[in-house]
């Protein structure tokens, strides 16, 4: 989630040649073979590597569940307004999504890709499989271990590190939260491992799917749990048991059911059969783990960031945590679509590389990725900055103007640190490739601590802005360590300076089309403001053609060995 550093290998390609490329060092020296590089002058038919087929899926239906997660968040925000019980409802839920991202959802998940595409490519299906019911029986053991013990030390943990700075009356209703919130992530010990085990196959359909289901289930909890009055659609009134927040965590709770649901007929299809085995001393389940270790440590830091925010929000005015919760929702919309599809789907095809000894396609795929990411994030932070104040003021119309000020503001500054956060998946998950995690551990461990020094100074003079500006700019400063490191490993890999370019010209040109169009259309400011948005963009992108190109092809040497599969 971070910027690359431009470091030009000696001889390298110059931005102002007429056929530039990117050169790849091999073990013979630097390769100048166009095969190894990226021609951005000559024309190229437009077939789709297998690498981005399943990253443009992995976006359409990321996009679907953007589309579900912001009508969640418009039910929800209009019901229960800028309110304690809402910041509650966010609190609560940072100790249970901790568990599941050092468990399941993320550190055993992300840890498990690399190790499980090597045993598909030495030991079958088959083999892969074996290793992954063995993980999958230990992560729903510990995950349901731990969360018996968070539920007897919730009290504590609410009082003490989560959010201290509430009201007694709000403390006790976090900590009933919290334990219901458990279910869903004793559900997800499970599902988040199935996402896995469909991705290291290579098919993302169906995990891609699942969060949209995620959130019919909390959308369910909103309009039909949590309401004490119906609510209208088509003249057509819904059911309604007045459940208050109470319903939106049961809704949580519906949803990580159908997160998992959507996932079992994919793998039963890839020939996973579930076996009551663990076998902690066979070779797979100790290598998985020995990558997890640094890797659990890496996300604990990770969400020091969601703790540390919350614990200082607290104390601030009423509100604050759902703003700042809110405005991360709305960069993390793009950041999901652009960052975390193409990452998803890179990091399969990476670590096939890593595994074959192929260091150039290594150094090409991620260079690519890297150029896909600036060019697509810096237009999308500059021009949604600028266009944010109607579109909520539209979205939103229980909030005071004072109100829509702090989440605009709020927002603004989290946009700053849209590419920052995109890159940093790049970055990570190119080491986790490698079966290294050492790596991203240490940069995530003084990613935290610069992020709460940041936080406690920048808070005093700016309130709930500070914790934003202090997460982006600590964020964007671990991408660019991150990406630095690899470029020192692969050079050439960090070349980004004709991206750079196009990329600054493009969102120049779309933000002057969006401040027109706003400034002059005569039409209603929030349409004026979807209209400019889409018109900067598709300009923007006009410039940026020739990168968009390179995504294309991206890791297509892995489309060779691999059985036609629907992604």
């Amino acid at each position: 989630m971070g910027a690359s550093r431009n470091k030009k290998p000696p001889g390298g390609a110059d931005a102002s040649q007429t056929k530039p490329t990117l050169e790849v060092y091999t073990k013979g020296g630097v390769s100048s073979n166009p095969a190894y590089g990226y021609n951005f002058c000559t024309p190229m038919k437009l077939k789709l590597s297998h690498f981005a087929r399943s990253t443009l899926i992995i976006a359409a239906f990321f996009g679907l569940d953007k589309v579900l997660a912001f009508a969640r968040q418009l039910i929800i925000n209009n019901q229960f307004g800028l309110s304690y019980e809402l910041d509650v409802f966010n609190a609560a839920n940072n100790i249970p999504d901790l568990l599941s991202a050092l468990i399941s959802g993320g550190a055993l998940g992300v840890a498990l890709i690399p190790v499980l595409s090597e045993y598909l490519e030495k030991s079958g299906r088959q083999g892969a499989w074996d290793l992954f019911v063995r993980i999958l029986n230990l992560a729903f053991i510990v995950t349901a271990a731990l969360s018996v013990v968070i539920a007897a030390l919730a009290p504590w943990l609410i009082n003490t590190l989560i959010a201290p700075g509430f009201p007694a009356e709000q403390k006790t209703l976090a900590v009933e939260l919290m334990r219901l919130d458990l279910i869903a992530i004793i559900i997800f010990s499970i599902s988040g491992l199935a996402m896995a085990g469909l991705q290291a196959n290579k098919h993302f359909l169906l995990p891609a799917l699942a969060p949209g289901l995620y959130n019919i289930g909390q959308i369910f909890g909103a309009l039909v749990l949590a309401p004490s009055s119906p609510y209208n659609i088509g003249g057509f009134d819904l059911p309604h048991f007045g459940m208050g927040i109470h319903g939106l965590v049961w809704g949580v709770i519906l949803g990580a059911a159908l997160h998992l649901a959507i996932q079992v007929p994919g793998l039963l299809a890839y020939g996973f059969r579930w076996q009551p085995v663990l076998g902690l001393h066979t070779e797979g389940v100790r290598k998985v783990l020995v990558l997890m270790a640094p890797r659990v440590l890496t996300m604990f830091f990770i969400h020091i960031y969601f703790v540390a925010r919350d614990n200082l929000a607290s104390g601030l005015a009423e509100g604050s945590i759902t703003a700042l919760n809110l405005g991360w929702f709305i960069m993390q919309v793009p950041e999901t679509l652009i960052g975390s599809a193409l990452a998803i789907a890179l990091l399969p095809s990476v670590a096939q590389l890593f595994t074959r000894g192929d260091r150039a396609g290594f150094a090409q795929a991620v260079n690519g990725a890297v150029r896909t990411i600036l060019a697509l994030t810096i237009p999308a932070a500059l021009l949604l900055g600028m266009g944010l104040r109607p579109l909520l003021e539209r979205a939103f119309p229980v909030y005071s103007p004072a109100e829509v000020d702090l989440i605009v503001w709020i927002t603004q500054l989290y946009l700053a640190g849209l590419t920052g956060h995109a890159l940093l998946e790049i970055g990570s998950r190119s080491f986790y490739a490698q079966q290294e995690a050492r790596t991203p551990m240490w940069a995530a461990g003084i990613n935290s601590a610069l992020f709460v020094a940041l936080a406690v100074v920048m808070t005093r003079s700016m309130g709930a802005g500070g914790i934003a500006l202090a997460g982006t700019v600590a964020f964007t400063l671990e991408a660019i360590v991150l990406l630095w490191l690899l470029a020192r490993r692969y050079p050439g890999l960090g070349e980004t300076r004709s991206t750079l370019l196009r990329t600054a010209a493009g969102s120049l040109l779309g933000a002057g089309a969006l401040y027109a169009v706003m400034q002059w259309a005569p039409l209603p400011g929030f349409v004026a403001a979807l209209a400019g948005m889409v018109l900067g963009m598709l300009l923007a992108m006009a410039v940026l053609w020739p990168d968009l190109k390179v995504f294309a092809q991206l890791a297509s040497s892995t489309d060779k060995v691999e059985p036609a599969q629907t992604p």
